[in-house]
C-alpha cells in the first residue's frame, strides 16, 4: 500500500525556543516502505526530553527548519507494510523505541515508523493510559533493573520522583521487593509518592537527603541512586550510595557540569532508553515486563492531566516546563 498522497496534521517547529515556536502543518506522509508501519495516533504522552530538544539543550540537536517533534504515543494500526508480519491493520499500539525525532516525531495525526518503533499496547489499556506507559516504564526497567542491577531488599533512592519515570521508579522498585526512597521538592506530594510504592519520602528543600538516607538504611546508604537531575549536585548526592553502591543518571534537569563523585568504590552509569530498545531481545523485554505489571496491577501508570486536541500542545509544554504536575502529561487526539 502507498500512502504518499496522505497528509497529517502534524507538530513542527522552525526555530528553537519555548513552547511557543511550536507549529501544526499539514505534512505528506511518506511512502510506506515495506517494513514500516502506520499508525493512526489516538493520545501523544509528553516527556521532558522533548522539552529540551525543544529549546536546543537535548543531547542531539534538531534539524531545523521543519523539526517534529515527540517520542511516545498510543494509536492503532491503519496499514502496514508488506514484509511485516508483526502487526495487523486494526491492532493497538504504541510508539517510543528507536526515534529520530526531526523526522518522525510521532506529535501528529498519523505517522509512518519502522516496525522497531512499534510496541504492542498491554491489553486493558485505554489509549490515554497507553500513551503514558512505555518510556516511563522502560526506563524505570532498564535503568534500575538491568542497568543498575536493584535487587529485592536493596534500597534505591529516587530523586524527581513526583515525575512520570519517578512514579514508574517507584512501582518497579516495590514490584521486586526492593524499598524505594523517594526524593521530591516539597512534602505537598507525598501521601501520592506513598499511594504509588514509595516506603519513605524526603523533601529536598527542607530535608537533607544525604544524612537522612543514611539514617532509613541504618548508616549503610542506598545500594542503587536513580538520578534526573545530575548537575554539581551529583558529587553530593553520590555520597547518599552505599560502598560499592551504583549511580543511574537517565536524566539532566542540571544542565550545569556534573562533578565526578569521588566516594569510591562507586559504580556512576549513564542511562539511555536507546541500549534497551536497540534491539528485538531488549524490546521483548520490556514489553514483558510492563504487560505482566499491567496485568497483576502493581503497575499503574499515572497520568497527571489530560489536554485536548493537537491545538493545546503549547499549554501542555508549559505545563511540563511549570513542574506544577504529577505524573505523565498526555494530549488525547
Amino acid at each position: 500500500m502507498t500512502i504518499d498522497t496522505i497528509s497529517a496534521r502534524t507538530v513542527v517547529f522552525h526555530e528553537l525556543g519555548g513552547p511557543d515556536v511550536l507549529t501544526i502543518e499539514n505534512l505528506e506522509l511518506p511512502a510506506l516502505g515495506p517494513r514500516d508501519v502506520l499508525v493512526r495516533i489516538e493520545a501523544l504522552g509528553l516527556n521532558r526530553a522533548e522539552a529540551l530538544f525543544r529549546a536546543g539543550t537535548y543531547y542531539y540537536q534538531p534539524t531545523l527548519p521543519s523539526s517534529r517533534l515527540g517520542y511516545e504515543a498510543s494509536g492503532v494500526v491503519a496499514a502496514v507494510g508488506a514484509e511485516v508480519t508483526e502487526y495487523v491493520v486494526g491492532q493497538e499500539v504504541s510508539t517510543g523505541p528507536n526515534i529520530e525525532m526531526s523526522a518522525a516525531g510521532v506529535y501528529a495525526e498519523r505517522v509512518v515508523l519502522p516496525v522497531e518503533s512499534v510496541v504492542p499496547r498491554p491489553a486493558g489499556l485505554d489509549a490515554v493510559t497507553g500513551a503514558a506507559s512505555w518510556l516511563t516504564y522502560s526506563t524505570a526497567y532498564g535503568g534500575m533493573l538491568e542497568t543498575g542491577g536493584l535487587r529485592p531488599g536493596d534500597h534505591v533512592l529516587i530523586t524527581a520522583a513526583s515525575s512520570g519515570v519517578g512514579i514508574a521508579a517507584l512501582q518497579t522498585a516495590a514490584r521486586i521487593g526492593a524499598i524505594p526512597i523517594a526524593v521530591t521538592r516539597t512534602g505537598e506530594k507525598r501521601q501520592h509518592l506513598l499511594d504509588n510504592g514509595a516506603a519513605h519520602v524526603l523533601a529536598a528543600a527542607d530535608t537533607d537527603v544525604v544524612a537522612e538516607t543514611r539514617r532509613i538504611t541504618g548508616g549503610v546508604g542506598a545500594q542503587v541512586v536513580f538520578d534526573a537531575v545530575g548537575g554539581p549536585g551529583l558529587a553530593e548526592l553520590s555520597t547518599a550510595a552505599a560502598h560499592d553502591g551504583t549511580i543511574v543518571v537517565y536524566g539532566w534537569l542540571d544542565q550545569r557540569p556534573m562533578a565526578m563523585p569521588m566516594n569510591w568504590p562507586l559504580r556512576v552509569h549513564g542511562y539511555a532508553n536507546m541500549e534497551l530498545s536497540a534491539t528485538a531481545a531488549g524490546r521483548r523485554r520490556v514489553n514483558h515486563w510492563i504487560a505482566s505489571g499491567i496485568r497483576d496491577g502493581v503497575l499503574r501508570p499515572h497520568v497527571g492531566a489530560v489536554f485536548d486536541g493537537l491545538d493545546s500542545i503549547r499549554d501542555a509544554h508549559r505545563l511540563m516546563e511549570s513542574n506544577a504536575h504529577t505524573g505523565k502529561i498526555v494530549v488525547k487526539l
